[in-house]
């Protein structure tokens, strides 16, 4: 017993030279460096002291969870502090969603009995401490969305005991190491997706319990490691959104066989057989897992749905839109009674929905937009009860609406535009109340909107009606929808007005009913849509000014107001201080400030101008013609036998077209050749009218200017007339007076051609002018002898002053009766200037006055019925 004692002894005394000869040996830089990282003597105040290290880094607390984190409270105390019983240790620091700012500390890693590290959804920034290595009982290591940056750090790999990785959603980058996962055998959740990571995945063989791996949203490259398959508790494997290639992975999915959630969208990997077979991959997956979630989208995968895809019984999300599959859907389908979700948008699917297809009770999301289905929609559609997204837009299907869409009391969204779908809107969608967005634009409906419509009031995302054959007054039920925030009814057939009451659809952000047949004002009440940010009544019937309240919309920032009948005043303010004029095109007289668009205040002087002009002109230019009568007849006083023969020789004529021998010394014009010269007769070169024709200006094509004087036929004896005015102009000869050209006289065609006066009128010659154009003061800088000076020949107007009292007193006669005669014939009415018979009577009149007669007597003309000159 002694000796078992004795021996005991010299074996600890030995065991004591040693330990001190090993404590020399070590030299002093190594032993401060241990010293630093691991402490001798850690206990519960070197904890305390890491913790203060690590708040010193915060910079901003804004939930006060670092505020108790001081000297006067305990450690295990601090808030997100949790300490070990047995050693009195901190084993884990938990700061998730805290909002903290700063900096991830090294002193961290000064926590040696941490197990749990949680920051998770902070804004921590900076790399990830290599130091952390150190933390060799850290089990669970959660860092998920933050700002981290830089690359994993390879000392990760002394983290032996580590379970749980968490670093998805910060920005780190680089490469995984390999060491992470041939070491960190007791890994079993990984999620390092929503960061930069690159390259290859590395071999995974090590990790068997692994049976969460997340690698989706980096930029990884490379096949899936065969590796993989010793990880035969793998339930979910993610690695979509990244670079990925190679076939799918059919070895892979048969060596894990409880494999549930199969994420690989959005990759370059391909179907076996150069990419046209699917029904290998589906073999083995349908045969050798329970996968319920199977997302291949967006590969360009190609080859054809197998119908062993109906084995796959416990799939509830199918996700394979943005591929090349061809041909049909498989009525196996049916056979996933467990299906929630169905993607097959944008393939190049053909045929017809199956049958089948209600026999998926579970169904909440059918996709099948964008591709070539075609036939009608069937109404077993409407027997998905718990179906809440209907997409069917962007194919080839034909036929009614089906009633039973009405049965869908789930559905939110419906999207059908884009087809060829006929017939009316079935007023059985107003049955589905809880419908948000309803898309059937694009298509060939007709008739009006249900009014059952209108209770959809949950209806908050859009209402789409555009482009269809949609008729009938534009409904005012509408105007319930309150929630709607885009409406689109453009491209129909709507009839009516824009009612005021659309003011209530308050959450309107888009109104488009352009191109329809609306017409009346726009009410003053769509300033009341204060969200409103897109505004289109173009290809309208509109009239009436713009409303002043669109101006105080603050959201609006696109208008179209063009192709109306709108007039008046742009507003301004708002989005009309923004707007260009191709918001305004082809209206009926807007003006404004825009550029492009006529000014206001130019319109007003211009149509103010125009108006003064035409007053004017006929005020003065009868003057002038009466004027230059008066010459004629002072002329004709002293020509008194070749104006008596005259006389004898018009009342010789009767009441058919005399022989006008005279014209066959006059040039010879076509009613074609006037036709031609006049632009057919153009409105824009006339020149003026009266009741008995108008006078056109025309070219001849030896570039001679003519006034043409069209007689209208219609009014009075125009033959008589004709006549009496081609003898009149034949015969008068004054220099003042301009002397006919030729006519053309048909049965049913007679005008006079004339020289056309372009150097002006005699008003020019009487009246004065402003630096503007005529004087609208009506005065003259001329007195009536100086006028009658300008028009009369000079010996004529020197004989008048040998003249006795007795013949001036005539001539003022005459003057003041052919003044009135003028005024009369300057009538802005056709309807009321006399007819040229009358008043050539009334010159004949004042003829035989002057010629002595003092019996002659006026006709009705001058509205001075039987009295006599002579009583003047």
């Amino acid at each position: 017993m002694w000796d078992a004692n004795l021996s005991d002894m010299v074996f600890r005394k030995t065991m004591l030279v040693f330990l001190l000869q090993c404590l020399v040996i070590i030299p002093k830089h190594a032993f401060s460096v241990l010293q630093h990282h691991y402490p001798l003597h850690h206990s519960l105040e070197t904890d305390r002291a890491a913790l203060l290290e690590f708040k010193e880094t915060i910079t901003s607390d804004p939930n006060s969870r670092l505020s108790n984190w001081n000297d006067s409270t305990r450690v295990c105390y601090f808030t997100g502090v949790r300490c070990n019983k047995e050693h009195h240790r901190v084993w884990q620091l938990n700061l998730g969603d805290s909002g903290i700012v700063g900096t991830l500390s090294p002193s961290i890693s000064n926590l040696t009995h941490l197990r749990v590290l949680e920051l998770v959804n902070n804004q921590l920034s900076g790399e990830i401490p290599w130091e952390f290595s150190s933390l060799r009982h850290l089990r669970h290591l959660l860092l998920e969305g933050n700002n981290l940056h830089g690359q994993i750090p390879d000392t990760f790999s002394l983290l032996v005991n580590l379970t749980v990785v968490d670093l998805r959603l910060n920005s780190l980058t680089g490469k995984i190491p390999p060491s992470f996962f041939s070491n960190c055998t007791l890994l079993k959740n990984v999620d390092l997706s929503l960061n930069f990571l690159e390259g290859n995945i590395p071999e995974i063989g090590s990790c068997r319990g692994l049976w969460n791996l997340n690698l989706y949203n980096n930029q990884l490259t490379g096949e899936i490691p065969f590796s993989i398959t010793n990880a035969t508790s793998m339930v979910n494997l993610d690695v979509e959104y990244n670079f990925l290639s190679g076939e799918l992975p059919s070895k892979i999915v048969e060596c894990l066989p409880d494999l549930v959630f199969l994420h690989f969208s959005f990759n370059a990997m391909i179907s076996p057989e150069n990419n046209s077979n699917l029904g290998t991959f589906f073999t083995v997956l349908c045969n050798y897992t329970s996968v319920i979630e199977l997302e291949l989208a967006g590969m360009g995968l190609g080859g054809k749905l197998p119908t062993s895809i109906g084995k796959c019984v416990y799939l509830e999300y199918l996700l394979l839109q943005e591929n090349n599959i061809t041909g049909s859907i498989p009525p196996t389908l049916s056979n996933l009674t467990h299906f929630s979700q169905l993607n097959l948008t944008s393939n190049l699917l053909s045929g017809t929905i199956p049958e089948e297809i209600s026999q998926l009770p579970h169904l909440e999301q059918l996709f099948l937009s964008h591709n070539s289905l075609s036939g009608p929609i069937p109404a077993a559609v409407g027997q998905f009860q718990h179906l809440g997204l209907l997409h069917l837009s962007n194919n080839k299907f034909s036929g009614a609406i089906p009633k039973s869409l009405g049965n869908l009391v789930e559905i939110n969204s419906m999207f059908l535009n884009n087809n060829l779908l006929s017939g009316s809107i079935p007023s059985s969608l107003g049955q589905c109340r809880d419908l948000y967005t309803l898309d059937l634009s694009y298509n060939n409906l007709t008739g009006n909107i249900p009014p059952e419509i209108s209770g959809l009031r949950e209806i908050r995302t859009f209402l789409n009606l555009s482009h269809n054959l949609l008729e009938g007054d534009f409904p005012i039920e509408l105007s319930k929808l309150e929630n709607v925030q885009e409406m689109d009814l453009s491209s129909n057939r709507f009839t009516g007005r824009v009612f005021r009451q659309i003011s209530s659809c308050i959450a309107l952000s888009l109104l488009n009913l352009s191109y329809n047949l609306l017409e009346g004002e726009l009410p003053e009440s769509l300033g009341d849509l204060e969200n409103l940010e897109v505004f289109d009544v173009s290809g309208n019937q509109l009239s009436g000014t713009i409303p002043k309240s669109l101006s105080n919309i603050h959201t609006l920032t696109f208008l179209n107001l063009s192709v109306n009948q709108l007039s008046g005043t742009i507003p301004s303010g708002g989005i009309f201080d923004s707007v260009t004029n191709s918001s305004f095109l082809q209206n009926g007289n807007l003006c404004g400030s825009i550029p492009g668009i006529p000014n206001c205040l130019k319109n007003k002087i211009k149509r103010f101008l125009l108006t003064d002009f035409l007053i004017v002109s006929c005020i003065v230019i009868p003057l002038s013609v009466s004027f230059s009568l008066v010459c004629c007849m002072i002329g004709c006083r002293h020509f008194k036998v070749r104006i008596s023969a005259g006389k004898a020789e018009l009342e010789t004529e009767t009441e058919t077209e005399p022989q006008l021998e005279w014209i066959h010394n006059l040039p010879r014009l076509t009613y074609k050749e006037l036709f031609d010269a006049t632009g057919g007769f153009d409105e824009h070169r006339k020149l003026g009218s009266g009741s008995s024709g108008h006078v056109y200006k025309g070219v001849l094509p030896d570039g001679m200017h003519i006034a043409v004087k069209v007689l209208q036929l219609q009014t009075g004896n125009p033959t008589k007339s004709f006549n009496r005015e081609c003898q009149v102009l034949k015969r008068i000869r004054h220099r003042n007076l301009i002397r006919i050209i030729t006519i053309c006289s048909q049965p049913d065609f007679k005008a006079l051609v004339l020289p056309y006066m372009a150097n002006g009128s005699l008003e020019s010659r009487l009246y004065s002018h402003s630096g503007t154009g005529l004087s609208t003061s009506g005065s003259s800088d001329l007195t009536l002898i100086q006028r009658i000076e300008r028009v009369v020949d000079p010996l004529m107007l020197k004989a008048m002053s040998y003249q006795t009292p007795e013949v001036k007193k005539m001539w003022e006669v005459a003057i003041g009766e052919l003044t009135k005669l003028g005024i009369l014939c300057s009538q802005d009415s056709p309807s009321t200037r006399p007819a040229m018979l009358d008043a050539a009577d009334d010159l004949d009149c004042l003829k035989r006055y002057l010629m002595g007669d003092t019996t002659a007597t006026f006709t009705s003309t001058l509205g001075i019925s039987s009295s006599t000159v002579g009583n003047h």
